[in-house]
């Protein structure tokens, strides 16, 4: 698995357009210029113990703003299903119209719209018999997120429905129509119910493909166009089912085994369109019929 997680950390790169490799010519400055520089340091290493388990952190003292497309996705195909598949996933998006605002920013038509992502880390876990968990995240993520995802493995914190008489419901995932609620390979999101808490599809819930872009962040408290950054957008593969910290140690966030995708949202969504003509996605890509 280890060999595995530095092709994710490489891939991860490339996610974000940053080369892990560059080139440059080295010439020595002196302690007179040292002196006169400041800063952090490029990577921070953290080793944080568990009960069990122990992580060790390693955060880069970056800042990205990005756009990204990627036509096809498949990550955990095992046992006759994957954890995540989804087709046309973005980050960022673009401006439809003039004047079309986000975060407080305001946009010209055709104008980028990006993903900002700030100080990306790779964790590691490792318990008594080896590399337990391995996942990668920000810091800080703020931004637009489209797909048409037809399987789920994880959470969607944050994200809200709203019901036609105004009532407000946290939402849930579920393994298909008529079936229970989880966060292994679900098909559908919808209101979440007490138990046995099933779908009902085209009433309470509706296929993930109708939820075509989400806004990832948290909620600034300034009003429905601000959008804070969140700290808790990872992507984990995990040897068994475990427990990842927040990167304040205050909480813990339970992890399946396989691919496990921490996604906060900062939406609410209005019931009928969720199971009805869905949410419209974002403009994504340049030209005529994309999108």
């Amino acid at each position: 698995m280890m060999n595995h997680a530095y092709g994710y950390a490489a891939l991860t790169f490339l996610l974000l357009g940053i080369s892990p490799v560059s080139q440059a010519e080295l010439e020595p400055i002196s302690e007179v210029a040292m002196g006169e520089v400041t800063g952090q340091a490029f990577m921070n290493l953290e080793n944080i113990a568990g009960d069990g388990v122990d992580y060790t952190r390693m955060t880069l003292g970056i800042d990205v703003e990005t756009r990204v497309n990627i036509d096809d996705i498949q990550v955990g195909q095992i046992d006759g299903g994957t954890d995540f598949s989804a087709q046309h996933l973005a980050l960022g998006h673009i401006a439809r119209t003039g004047g079309e605002t986000f975060n407080g920013v305001s946009y010209n038509e055709g104008d980028a719209i990006p993903f900002e992502a700030r100080k990306p880390y790779i964790e590691l876990a490792e318990d008594s018999a080896g590399l337990k968990g391995f996942r990668m995240g920000f810091a800080e993520a703020r931004g637009s997120v489209s797909s048409h995802t037809t399987s789920f493995s994880g959470a969607l914190p944050g994200l809200k429905i709203r019901d036609d008489d105004g009532s407000v419901y946290d939402t849930a995932l579920y393994a298909g129509a008529g079936n229970t609620e989880t966060d292994y390979r679900a098909t559908h999101v919808g209101v979440k119910v007490a138990d046995p808490g099933f779908c009902a599809d085209g009433l309470s819930c509706a296929p993930l493909t109708n939820l075509r872009s989400v806004i990832v962040g948290e909620d600034a408290g300034a009003g429905a166009d601000s959008v804070a950054f969140t700290d808790g957008f990872f992507i984990g593969f995990q040897r068994d089912e475990m427990d990842w910290k927040s990167l304040d140690s205050a909480n813990t966030i339970n992890a399946g085994k396989g691919v496990f995708i921490n996604l906060p949202v900062n939406m609410i969504v209005d019931r009928d369109v969720l199971v009805g003509a869905g949410v419209e996605r974002l403009r994504t890509h340049v030209g005529d019929g994309l999108f």
